[in-house]
């Protein structure tokens, strides 16, 4: 006797491979603890944070930021910022005193937009100049993740990096800067912005983000990057997802509220997250 599968079949044999594959999902927490003045010493396995500036605008909190991290690192023209944005942030000290005190580790980019004199400065103060103008192909965040991946990844598994200019100017240098957190799933990378952040939550891991209200939120989102999101569940916001579909051109989760302080995320599709960030 032929036995022929009906579409019902099948339909069930591909929700039920997809249900053993999420319940078999490694868990990932995130938290925005870098946001905050001190970080804390007692929520598990302490990340080291790495900062890359970007060519625009510095948002208000970046010497928090470069607090917070073991390498800094400008990206072409985002050298033009430390220099001429971040003695403004230190109205009462002098000018040249903090432009050494925040003396990148490193500039990387294909040199462009960076500045004569800005270049020769920090050169005279020992920054590691890398050009990369042979390559036209990537973006100067692109080269600068490369760099941190390949020189530091083995020697901090727990990595994170923070990226300032990010977001906001030219939309498609704000795709470009997404894209690039996709070129590298299994890296931490968290775009930032005065008004904002995004991350990608790779569909490999259940996802579960501690919520720092006092600097974060309430509004978020939840957005399907390159294909369809199937199936994405959530809970701890206003308006959960339950085995919800989301595709452009359908249902995308923006506008959202945080209600609680955990957010869970599961989903058979890599999602960005992104969250509001408070003004003083």
């Amino acid at each position: 006797m032929l036995f022929i599968p009906s579409p019902f079949f099948n339909l069930s044999n591909r929700i039920s491979r997809g249900v053993r594959k999420l319940a078999t999902m490694s868990l990932t927490s995130h938290s925005s603890t870098f946001l905050l003045p001190n970080l804390p010493t007692d929520d598990g396995p302490s990340l080291t944070y790495a900062l890359v500036i970007l060519n625009q605008s510095l948002p208000k909190f970046t010497p928090l930021l470069w607090k917070h991290a073991k390498v800094h690192i400008c990206a072409d023209g985002g050298a033009n910022r430390v220099f001429d944005e971040l003695p403004g942030m230190f109205p009462h000290e002098e000018a040249s005193e903090i432009r050494k005190r925040y003396k990148p580790y490193a500039i990387k980019g294909d040199m462009d937009s960076i500045r004569t004199d800005v270049l020769d400065y920090y050169r005279g103060l020992g920054t590691k100049i890398i050009d990369e103008s042979q390559d036209q192909d990537t973006t100067d965040l692109n080269k600068c993740v490369t760099y941190i991946r390949d020189s530091l990844n083995p020697e901090h598994p727990n990595l994170c990096i923070l990226v300032t200019g990010a977001l906001g100017g030219r939309f498609d240098h704000e795709m470009g800067n997404i894209n690039v957190i996709c070129c590298f799933p299994s890296m931490r990378i968290i775009l930032l912005s005065d008004d904002s952040l995004i991350q990608l939550l790779p569909s490999k891991h259940h996802h579960k983000i501690h919520i720092q209200s006092s600097v974060e939120g309430p509004h978020c989102g939840l957005i399907p990057i390159g294909m369809v999101a199937g199936r994405t569940s959530t809970t701890g916001l206003q308006w959960n997802l339950d085995n919800t579909e989301m595709r452009f051109g359908g249902l995308v989760s923006t506008s959202n509220i945080v209600k609680e302080n955990i957010v869970t995320v599961q989903s058979d599709s890599d999602l960005l997250w992104t969250i509001s960030i408070k003004k003083d």
